[in-house]
């Protein structure tokens, strides 16, 4: 019967080396977890070779190490590749983004799932990324697994990769020996947020394109097509009549030094707003502004209490604790409104008190949010419910986005449709004038 070595965490994580007898690789995994084992690495002994031995002195230090795994050489080798073209330059300052994780959790999951071991799992996803930051840094967790780390530590090296959140999901997925449940809770969550991402720039996207093209079509014709015709009309000797000389006026105005001027302003005006939101009175300000607004604050609180819950019932799911979790969900808030109000329920929850009092008496979240986690801190069902409450605000945000995109077709075209015709009618008033005068 074959003999296989492994590496494997029990449900402390504590990591454990030693060797199994097994018919196969997938009896040795059963094997394993049955004993509440979850396998980091799994190799069969092979028969000893013969093979001369290389004194490690002799090695040379960029060479590969002569009885090293292949993970330590492909790392080795890795990290001494450098960018040698203008593609590899501007890879330096490509960042992770949300799909690169939302695949990378969903692969992981599924092949902690199946049953793959640890480090062949991260051997295969680090060759599969096409994202180079990504790549790296999983080589390098990947040999730190190898040398004994703790996976949750490996990547909390990484922040700009793997936020708080992605880091306590994993640390509550280890010290629980729930791994593989965790990963899928994680993938379906980072799903659930890219979609909830998508439909608020798809509901964006639009009015934008559509503003700029319209911004864009009414300075072409003030300053390139209004100028023809002044000087036509200057030659025919007539009073323009004044609202045609008032785009006149703009036209000259737009297409003069003082044109710089007024985008200096503009220039400044956005840059004092960024260094004021930098502040922390200064987001709560501008985040509870946006949150009074007509229709985006609407939708704003709707995605915010949709995260929240979302993000509160997975760490809750995971086995994180809700001090912890709520610390959590306050960093990863995005909104100082929302956040000042999660800070106001942690000193309550320290200080013994429920959850549902103190987000009773924020202004963020609705009566059917907090009558809902009322409801599972009753029942000991709290997981559940925020869950059932992100998945109906899931659907109230998409409704909100669908119903934003309908009110912005038709305005928009009005829009545009009215900077275009206020040009013509200011070019046609003068042939009116004209056509009058040889009658």
């Amino acid at each position: 019967m074959p003999t296989f070595t492994y590496k494997a965490r029990d449900n402390k994580g504590e990591l454990k080396e030693s060797s199994i007898l097994a018919d196969s690789v997938d009896n040795a995994k059963s094997l394993l977890k049955q004993e509440g084992l979850w396998v980091v690495d799994l190799k069969q002994i092979d028969e000893p070779k013969s093979e001369p031995i290389i004194p490690r002195a002799q090695a040379s230090s960029d060479a590969p190490l002569p009885f090293a795994t292949q993970e330590q050489t492909e790392w080795q080798e890795a990290t001494k590749k450098k960018p040698t073209s203008a593609q590899g330059f501007f890879e330096q300052f490509q960042g992770v983004g949300l799909k690169d994780m939302v695949v990378f959790s969903r692969q992981f999951a599924s092949m902690m799932e199946s049953g793959v071991a640890m480090l062949r799992a991260l051997n295969v996803l680090t060759e599969q990324t096409s994202n180079k930051k990504l790549r790296m840094a999983l080589e390098q967790i990947r040999y730190e697994i190898e040398q004994g780390g703790v996976l949750s530590d490996s990547m909390l090296k990484y922040p700009k990769i793997f936020d708080t959140l992605y880091v306590s999901m994993v640390r509550a997925g280890e010290a629980g020996g729930i791994l593989d449940q965790v990963l899928s809770r994680l993938a379906f969550f980072m799903e659930e947020r890219s979609r909830l991402n998508q439909q608020v720039k798809s509901a964006m996207t639009y009015p934008v394109v559509v503003m700029f093209i319209a911004v864009g079509v009414f300075y072409a014709m003030l300053t390139l097509v209004l100028p023809t015709f002044s000087g036509m009309f200057a030659s025919l000797g007539s009073d323009l009549p004044a609202y045609t000389q008032m785009l006149i006026n703009l036209s000259k105005f737009l297409r003069s030094w003082y044109m710089l001027l007024v985008i200096g302003i503009i220039v400044g005006v956005v840059w004092a707003l960024k260094n004021y939101y930098q502040t922390k009175d200064g987001k709560f300000v501008i985040d509870l502004t946006i949150l009074k607004m007509p229709i985006f604050g609407d939708m704003t609180r709707k995605v915010a209490v949709a995260r929240f819950t979302r993000t509160f019932g997975t760490l809750i799911k995971s086995g994180v604790p809700i001090i912890t979790s709520l610390e959590v969900v306050k960093d990863s808030a995005g909104n100082e409104v929302l956040r000042r109000a999660i800070e106001a329920v942690i000193l309550k929850v320290q200080e013994g008190g429920t959850i549902s009092a103190p987000l009773s008496q924020s202004n963020i979240f609705p009566p059917m949010v907090t009558q809902m986690v009322a409801i599972g801190e009753e029942t000991g069902q709290l997981e559940t419910m925020l869950e059932k409450v992100a998945d109906f605000y899931d659907v109230e945000v998409e409704t909100a986005v669908e119903g934003l995109t309908s009110l912005m077709e038709p305005l928009m075209i009005v829009i545009l449709g009215g900077m275009v015709g206020a040009i013509v009618i200011g070019m046609y008033l003068p042939m009116f004038s004209i056509i009058s005068k040889i009658q």
